[in-house]
């Protein structure tokens, strides 16, 4: 303990603050690890360290209890053993002996929470991957508080063509900047606070409800240890959280997002070695730009969601999400609310000796839609093939993704499939005209890694509607274009989009990209005098994390 304190003292005095707004090249410094193979993809999750033999002091050695994030869809298996993982090593000519233990993901987007960030390895006394911003992680306060810092900035750059399916071309920043604080009394009681500004600049249409915040508490909770299942740790969460639950194909923090998704409410949680529990009943928060956010008190979502791991590499997901909105809702002449929703779904995802891949999920919705019943549903099918050997260490999904429609909205029994809460952007092309609501989708993905520092992600979408007179919904689950006839077609269009990501060094990555939606029968007849059946996408993020 008392070493550990010196080194903060000493670090401390030579200039945290000032590293933080340092450039990220003249503040890493990495030393050869072991070879850890992570489990999941990159953008999903960092890599998942097991705790160090020996740990100091033992009251924090599973503090806190490990909880690695689960595989999202279409995952990448992210190259391994010696090498230089960033731009920076390349430069320094510095070859690691395998993937750094730093947790945060070696990517431009981070999905889970920084409060799952797991930095144990720091408290083992062999421990040789050493950081300029380490004294800022687990700081021990005598025998039983510990603290730590951190956070986050980015920059990133929007230029869309024919911005939104119309025809004005939107050129825009975005900056966004997080900032946490994580307190421990021993492992009964964690208290944690996050702070996020997000703020936007230039943009030739009015802002998105996710584009600014400019200033308020993403996080803001408090834990409590309540029991031990099978020798591990349950807790109770109270106040303001993130949820990122399985694929986060229907709840997700919404990384894209300047501002991310947050709720309120309870979270009892227990992540056990084989099995994890969830239980939970919370409210969406309101972004309110210029003044507090507050939460939704017309929304509720409660539920279980629980995963057991059958196998290294595996995960089976079975879930029961209720939903419930009273607010009235109608769009493109389609009633969305009120309603109340119960979705049951379940999800196998995994992999066999790291090259055959797989990830199928299906959910079931029933309930009421404003007097109407409501049955609808969605599913996806994804195979996959890594090929291991091969040079740029290439990976392969083809997919098949479905969500319900109505055939005659308004009436009778409703069919369209409500998407809840989900990380659309990452699922369902990076244009974001499209959403898990009334859609077919084939899809096609390619990872290829030309160094280990460099990451190449190419996909392929082909849409088409599920019900001809039902709306095209967009990645926020509104519906923005229909025709109640059925006459302008069902082929919404084919979308590409290519992905780049450069990790410069440990805290610091270049993400860029383009995304191009071409038109179809649908979106071409139904765009009229102000709407376009094209759009595109070009973006330059540059983020630092701490």
């Amino acid at each position: 303990m008392g070493a550990h304190i010196s080194g903060w003292n000493r670090w401390w005095t030579s200039g945290v603050a000032v590293g933080v707004l340092g450039l990220a090249g003249t503040v890493s410094a990495q030393a050869p690890a072991d070879p850890i193979v992570p489990e999941a993809p990159i953008i999903s999750e960092a890599v998942v360290v097991e705790a160090p033999a020996v740990v100091a002091p033992d009251t924090f050695k599973n503090v806190p209890t490990p909880r690695p994030a689960p595989r999202m869809g279409s995952f990448p298996i992210p190259p391994t053993g010696p090498g230089a993982y960033s731009l920076l090593d390349a430069l320094r000519g510095e070859e690691l002996a395998g993937p750094p233990k730093y947790p945060y993901p070696r990517f431009g987007l981070m999905a889970p929470s920084f409060f799952d960030a797991d930095f144990r390895y720091l408290d083992d006394p062999k421990n040789t991957e050493c950081d300029f911003y380490d004294p800022l992680k687990r700081i021990r306060v005598g025998d039983n508080w510990m603290f730590s810092t951190g956070g986050s900035l980015w920059n990133r750059y929007m230029s869309e063509g024919n911005s939104r399916l119309g025809r004005t071309d939107n050129d825009y920043n975005l900056t966004r900047a997080r900032v946490y604080g994580d307190l421990w009394y021993r492992d009964q009681v964690r208290f944690y606070a996050e702070f996020l500004g997000g703020f936007t600049s230039g943009q030739e249409l009015a802002p998105l409800p996710i584009d600014q915040n400019r200033g308020d508490f993403l996080n803001l909770f408090v834990d409590l240890k309540i029991g031990e299942w099978a020798g591990k740790p349950a807790y109770l969460r109270v106040g303001r959280q993130e949820l990122l639950l399985g694929s986060q194909r229907l709840i997700s923090p919404l990384e894209w997002a300047n501002t991310r998704r947050t709720f309120q409410g309870v979270r009892a949680f227990h992540q056990g070695e084989k099995v994890d529990v969830d239980l939970f009943w919370v409210q969406p928060v309101n972004i309110k730009p210029s003044q507090l956010d507050d939460r939704n008190t017309d929304q509720n979502l409660a539920g279980v969601y629980t995963t057991t791991r059958p196998a290294k590499g595996q995960a089976v997901d079975l879930y029961y999400l209720y939903t419930d909105n009273a607010a009235t809702v109608t769009q493109q002449r389609v009633q969305r609310a009120p309603n109340v929703l119960n979705t049951f779904g379940g999800r196998y995802v995994g992999d066999k000796d790291g090259e055959f891949l797989w990830d199928f999920e299906a959910a079931m919705q029933l309930g009421a839609l404003n007097g109407q019943k409501v049955a609808a549903g969605m599913a996806t099918a994804g195979l996959g093939y890594h090929f291991k050997d091969a040079p740029l260490n290439p990976t392969f999904w083809a997919y098949y993704d479905y969500a319900s429609g109505d055939n005659s909205p308004n009436v009778g029994r409703a069919n369209t499939f409500n998407q809840l809460f989900p990380f659309g952007h990452y699922y369902l092309g990076w244009a974001d005209q499209v959403g898990r609501q009334n859609i077919h989708d084939f899809n096609l993905h390619m990872y290829l890694y030309p160094t280990k520092w460099l990451t190449a992600w190419v996909q392929y979408h082909n849409f088409w509607l599920a019900a001809k007179q039902d709306a095209l919904y967009n990645a926020a689950g509104n519906a923005i274009r229909r025709d109640a006839t059925g006459n302008a077609g069902s082929h919404v269009g084919q979308e590409i989009d290519l992905v780049l990501n450069f990790h410069l060094s440990k805290h610091a990555d270049l993400l860029t990209g383009y995304s191009h939606l071409y038109g179809g029968d649908f979106l071409r007849n139904t765009a009229g005098a102000t709407g376009s059946a094209n759009t595109s996408l070009y973006y330059l993020q540059v983020n630092y994390r701490w």
